[in-house]
């Protein structure tokens, strides 16, 4: 029988620390691979910044064909025809060219030929908000709505986009200029995390606990999602878009329509007209009372929530007890009530403390569940997510009168495992 003899000589007292040597190359190539995926899901060529966000007042399409004694004077008699034809537009009184041309801030050419004696384009003009608003009056003093998020989707070839790279019709929005409207949008630039916390998705998600979250990042208190489906004829032919203007968290259609392309050079035209016609439904909808808060985006703002919603909240609750005291009335026990602090009245000596409370969120489920559980605990006054990780560990903090035990009895008391540290607490169940 042969028995195997370890290694002798050089080659062996080189084999280990070889052998340890490739396995850490082999441990730091792995995660470098790692770190290289996470930063490719948020790398690249993704953001597109808003290129018009003034408050001015922009008149766009304006289409001017002048003639004058040389190209600079063409050009001026156009830019001044240009601002009659703008300040038309906005039906304000008859000013002077002079008086128009202090209204001014900017001429945006968006087409142009120039020859020695004609002058032919295509321009867009900005006046002053505070110095033409006098003369406009209510039309350019009108409320504006809350800041709401918009979320452009676009469908072309079957998948649907978002921030996850550059598109036309992200595109088209960042250069719309809302000045002249109703809507406060939150326009997002889709660089850096926008990519993976506003997508697709995103726009499909019902959870009110996750649109809480993303909307508090971007200090908006509601959603407005614009759908746009491109269908190409042929390479190079054209280009019809479906084009669908959408509100809330549960994605609620507002009004759909149609436009067409005659080639891809017309598909930035169309698109433009297409956000130009969607922001005048978005503020139709806030005419008509449609773009209302949803009530249920503000119930983890603590005293902030809608006094229906925390009526039926407090009759669910004694229903709750009833059943409680029942069924141990039947059963001959002595039924224990615990005591509940009434939410938006202040306890009489108990003092309001914020505590950092982790707890471990292995799918959306679980997070939801686990917010709701804590939002519903007695003397709790508010909660709001620091940091999120659906498969890790999440972590809240929780506004609660009354002190760090007395909040983990609570939770305890609710079916929580409750671990204790330095004003913190660790729950799962």
């Amino acid at each position: 029988m042969s028995a195997s003899l370890p290694l002798s000589g050089p080659g062996a007292a080189l084999s280990r620390p070889l052998r340890r040597w490739l396995g850490g190359a082999g441990l730091a190539l792995a995660l470098l691979g790692g770190g290289y995926a996470l930063v490719a899901q948020v790398a690249g060529e993704r953001g597109i910044a808003p290129t018009a966000a003034s408050a001015d007042i922009e008149v766009k399409g304006i289409t001017v064909d002048v003639q004058g004694k040389s190209a600079e004077d063409a050009r001026a008699n156009g830019w001044r025809e240009a601002q009659r034809k703008a300040w038309e537009k906005l039906k304000g009184p008859k000013l002077s060219d002079s008086q128009l041309e202090g209204l001014v801030s900017a001429v945006v050419i968006e087409r142009e030929q120039l020859g020695p004696r004609r002058y032919i384009a295509t321009l867009g003009v900005v006046f002053d908000r505070q110095r033409a608003g006098a003369y406009l009056g209510g039309a350019a003093q009108a409320v504006r709505s809350a800041p709401l998020l918009l979320i452009p989707v676009v469908e072309s070839g079957g998948a649907y986009i978002t921030f996850e790279q550059r598109n036309p019709w992200q595109r088209a929005w960042a250069e719309f200029n809302p000045g002249t409207s109703r809507i406060d949008y939150v326009r997002l630039s889709g660089a850096g995390g926008d990519s993976l916390l506003v997508n697709f998705g995103q726009a499909n998600r019902r959870s009110r606990a996750w649109w809480r979250s993303t909307l508090d990042q971007y200090g908006a208190t509601d959603v407005l999602m614009a759908f746009a489906r491109l269908d190409h004829q042929f390479p190079g032919g054209p280009v019809s878009g479906t084009f669908t203007a959408r509100y809330g968290p549960d994605s609620r259609p507002l009004e759909s329509f149609t436009l067409k392309a005659d080639s891809p050079d017309g598909l930035s035209a169309m698109l433009a007209q297409a956000v130009e016609r969607m922001d005048g439904i978005f503020a139709g909808a806030l005419a008509a009372g449609k773009l209302r808060p949803d009530p249920s985006l503000r119930l983890g703002a603590g005293g902030d929530i809608d006094p229906a919603i925390q009526r039926l909240i407090e009759i669910g609750r004694a229903a709750q007890a009833r059943r409680a005291a029942e069924a141990a009335a039947a059963s001959g026990a002595t039924p224990q009530i615990e005591a509940q602090t009434v939410t938006g009245v202040e306890p009489g000596e108990a003092q309001v403390r914020v505590i950092t409370v982790q707890f471990a969120t292995p799918d959306a489920g679980t997070f939801d569940s686990a917010l709701g559980a804590v939002r519903g605990t007695g003397g709790v006054r508010a909660v709001g997510v620091t940091s999120t990780a659906i498969g890790g560990t999440s972590v809240m903090a929780v506004t609660y009168a009354g002190s760090l035990e007395e909040l983990a009895a609570a939770l305890e008391a609710r079916g929580f495992s409750v671990r204790r540290g330095a004003n913190a607490l660790a729950i799962s169940r």
